[in-house]
């Protein structure tokens, strides 16, 4: 029995716990605080009539999208039609399950691992699933059999070739130096600095990865098709582009794809660049938990206090996400294009190349 409980109830409960997470800080808290946090920022109101301080606003939005009828044009691919939203919807929530949130629960007797698989190629894996969410929006603007939706997806298709590259080969460098593709020796090879990439290698320091991360933070927005990369969607110039003939709750999917994209990219640069649950002083955690409820009542608060840092490191990087929406205008194809394929992607390789020759020199 007990070997049932360690072995499938607990994984298969943490997997419910990540789902809800998602649906919940994904959907109901991202779309409070963007439309909340846009009004401060553009001298607005925002959302106050929905419930107190307007809390209940996006609840109200969600039964108003599934409340409206679901049209489907007359010429549209019926079956692919109605796929392409799940093709969206899936592939942020298969990436997540490769983040390490905390450390590791004891219950008794039970381990509960805050990560659902640690694979040795996990941030491999996790790219390889956020690019398949790209199907999900082809497939949409193809099917529609509208020249506007097509345009959308023909866009999003080559925006995610171009900085896909470039995202990837930003990582190589992180990669050489940590020698691990492990999401949690990643989170375990950081330092205290948020910022920095802190590895032991050969008895010697070696630099942070600052143009790897600037690189990685760039190509995230362009994955998520987030402002100032929105230009599938762009509704000056393609109505709503790949997502044009979608109403009702497979619009919802695709909306809250969106937001799940950010969450999963937010939590990887987390994970790979801003310490992942380590919090900014070594030791810190430990010190914390000799200090809390551990020795009080004899439950083990370490994987809260990790929880707390992730958590809150994750909601710096959504407000990040937020800021750059209302901060800067939309580029221009050609201007998208460039930097993809003329900056970020020679960048990102002379990078690589410079860190594998420090490595060569060090050992």
């Amino acid at each position: 029995m007990a070997g049932i409980v360690q072995n499938w109830i607990i994984p298969i409960a943490t997997g419910i716990v990540l789902l809800l997470f998602y649906m919940i800080a994904g959907v109901y808290v991202m779309v409070y605080a963007e439309r909340k946090v846009l009004a401060d920022m553009q001298n607005r109101v925002g959302p106050s009539r929905v419930g107190p301080f307007g809390l209940l606003q996006p609840f109200a939005d969600f039964i108003k999208l599934i409340m409206k009828e679901d049209i489907m044009p007359k010429s549209a691919d019926k079956l692919l039609f109605m796929i392409a939203p799940a093709l969206a919807f899936v592939p942020p929530l298969l990436s997540a399950a490769i983040i390490p949130f905390s450390t590791d629960i004891h219950v008794g007797r039970y381990v509960i691992h805050c990560q659902l698989t640690d694979p040795n190629l996990g941030i491999l894996m996790a790219l390889a699933f956020s690019s398949l969410a790209v199907y999900g929006i082809v497939i949409a603007g193809w099917s529609s059999s509208n020249k506007y939706s097509l345009l959308g997806a023909v866009r999003s298709t080559a925006q995610m070739i171009s900085y896909e590259i470039a995202m990837g080969l930003s990582l190589v460098s992180i990669f050489l130096v940590v020698g691990s593709l492990r999401p949690s020796d990643i989170v375990a090879a950081q330092g205290p600095l948020p910022f920095a990439i802190r590895i032991w290698h050969a008895g010697k320091w070696v630099w942070p990865q600052t143009i790897s991360f600037v690189i990685f933070v760039i190509a995230m927005f362009a994955e998520t098709n987030r402002a100032p990369f929105d230009l599938p969607e762009a509704e000056s110039e393609l109505v709503a582009g790949y997502h044009t003939e979608y109403s009702s709750f497979k619009f919802a999917m695709f909306f809250m794809a969106e937001y799940m994209g950010m969450l999963t990219m937010g939590a990887l640069l987390v994970t790979i660049f801003l310490g992942g649950w380590h919090g900014p002083i070594p030791g810190f955690i430990d010190h914390i938990g000799s200090l809390s409820l551990t020795n009080v009542w004899g439950f083990d608060t370490h994987w809260a206090w990790g929880m707390i840092w992730f958590l809150g490191k994750l909601a710096l990087v959504m407000l990040g996400f937020i800021w750059v929406r209302a901060t800067f205008p939309r580029l221009r194809y050609d201007q998208l294009m460039r930097l993809g394929w003329k900056l970020l992607l020679p960048v990102a390789l002379l990078n690589m190349f410079i860190t594998a020759v420090f490595l060569a020199i060090g050992r």
